[in-house]
């Protein structure tokens, strides 16, 4: 597991806040799977989108607008998901959430998730944290009102 200071964490967040890598809107919005969430308690509002082809996710952007961590953690998301399977998007995506809530959890497939890992600390926060990994989850299985 990484061993990351809080300055190192800190910077990590907000680099994927202020230069996100997958921040963006589809070119051919036919060719993806979306979900809008947003959260009742912080100023998040963002569309997920999935580029999916034979249960495997091609490519993942979002777009709206959103705080640091959800900005951050969505970034993240979106980087490790790139390439994978539906299994291993959700066993990613099961990890962080169980380190969110304070479950056991598997380090080796988080990657930068891991600056996530005091956000429980911070009970607010963990919505925020969590948004960009309960929308993929549910294009996933399908509850996307698509």
């Amino acid at each position: 597991m990484l061993s990351l200071t809080d300055e190192m964490k800190r910077e990590i967040i907000m680099d994927h806040y202020s230069n996100p890598n997958n921040k963006n809107k589809p070119q051919n919005m036919n060719d993806y799977k979306q979900i809008r969430m947003d959260s009742d308690s912080c100023i998040d509002d963002i569309t997920i989108y999935l580029k999916v082809e034979n249960d495997k996710i091609i490519d993942a952007l979002f777009d709206g607008i959103a705080c640091a961590i959800s900005t951050s953690s969505t970034d993240i998301l979106c980087d490790l998901i790139k390439g994978k399977s539906y299994k291993d998007a959700l066993y990613i995506i099961e990890q962080y959430q169980n380190m969110l809530f304070e479950k056991e959890y598997d380090a080796s497939v988080l990657d930068e998730l891991i600056v996530f890992s005091e956000t429980y600390k911070q009970a607010a926060r963990i919505k925020c944290a969590n948004i960009g990994a309960d929308g993929i989850s549910k294009i996933i299985n399908g509850d996307n009102n698509e």
